[in-house]
Parts: structure tokens; sequence; C-alpha cells
């Protein structure tokens, strides 16, 4: 079973759309939803609407709840992939090493193979093709420069911008590596349907923000 550690944010729809590039095809999408919204392996904003995704791409959909205790939320996904005989794993990692490690000892141990074709990506190589073939839009900020505008928005050129400019100023890792922001991805290339949001909101407390969508259905494209 090939399966794909799916969150719906930018990563690990990229990844999604990399591996079926070299011929490999998830048949599985697995969405872990952690109870705690600082979890340090899994992302929270609107994951709920995972399922969307998967419809979309046409894949099936597991949902896994974990209570996203540190070190303890991986004991959900190694029973996760393990009952479902998985023996290929699609993870968005790009740069963390914290993630990738412990997926790795995951995998090294119920001897499943680990691909992560986003490892060590550009970060203007991933943000251009966002730009130019996704919708995906920030729906968590929480780093210096990083305001209420930026919540719901494309990732497209304009945003792309302000993140180089974030970087230079601040330092921030414009793929949101260090926790900065989070995504989700309305459409994109493998999607046979595209994500309309009809009802959404803000939150901003003057330094961390969420946009929580609140419904939303598919349209054909």
């Amino acid at each position: 079973m090939i399966a794909c550690l799916y969150s719906g944010g930018k990563d690990s729809t990229l990844a999604l759309h990399k591996a079926y590039m070299m011929g490999i095809k998830a048949e599985l999408l697995i969405t872990m939803i952690s109870k705690n919204e600082y979890s340090y392996m899994f992302h929270r904003p609107n994951v709920e609407f995972s399922g969307m995704q998967a419809k979309a791409l046409g894949i099936r959909h597991l949902l896994v709840m974990t209570e996203g205790e540190k070190e303890k939320e991986l004991d959900d996904i190694e029973i996760a992939l393990n009952d479902n005989s998985v023996t290929r794993l699609i993870t968005g990692a790009v740069a963390s090493t914290y993630q990738r490690d412990r997926i790795n000892r995951i995998c090294e141990r119920l001897g499943i193979e680990h691909i992560s074709p986003l490892w060590g990506i550009d970060p203007m190589e991933e943000l251009n093709e966002l730009s130019s073939d996704y919708n995906a839009i920030i729906t968590h900020v929480s780093a210096e420069g990083l305001d209420e505008s930026f919540l719901g928005s494309r990732i497209d050129d304009m945003i792309i911008g302000r993140l180089v400019n974030l970087n230079k100023r601040y330092g921030i890792n414009m793929l949101f590596e260090g926790g900065e922001a989070e995504s989700f991805v309305l459409d994109a290339p493998l999607f046979k349907e595209k994500i309309i949001i009809d009802e959404a909101r803000s939150e901003w407390d003057g330094s961390i923000g969420n946009y929580i969508i609140e419904k939303a259905h598919l349209e054909m494209k």
C-alpha cells in the first residue's frame, strides 16, 4: 500500500504531485487530527476539510485522532501505518529534521520506504510552482511580520514578494518550516474538483492569527 501523510497543506499536496510524476501513485491519504493545536508533528488549521480534498483527488482517506502529546503522537501514526499495511510513505518534509528523522525511524522499524520528494527544495522553486499551478491559501500566521492581512490570502506572486522581504528583514522561513504559518490547498493539478469556500472567518490577537473555514463545497473544474 502506498500512502501519503496528508495534512491538506501546500507541502503534502505538492509532494503527492511530485511522487505522482515519479510514477508513485498514492492509494491512501492519512490525515492526523491532533487535539493539541500546537502539535510538534502535525498540521492543525482546517484539517477537518481534508476529506473534501481527498474526494477531489479521488483517493481513499483515513482520519486518525491523536492527543498530540510530544513524541507519544508518533505512536498513533505508527499504528495507522502498520494497520494499513503501508509499504511506501510519501511525506511533504522540506527541511525539518525533527519531523523527517522521526518519520524515518518509524519507517525503518516497519520496513516502509519513506519518500520525501520536496526534501531540500529551494524555497523559491516551491513557491513559484504553487503560485503558478495551485490555489493554496494561508490559514495560520505566528511570526514577526506576518500580520492579519496574510490570513486567507492565496500564495501568489504578490504574497511571495512580501515573504521575500520578510525573510530579508526578520529571517523567516519562506516555506514556514519554523512554524511561521500554515496553508490549505483549494485546488491543485491532481484535483478533479476545486474547493470553494462559502463561509470563513479570521481570528487575530495581535501576533497570532487563524483563518477558519466554516463551510465549503466542491465544484467541477
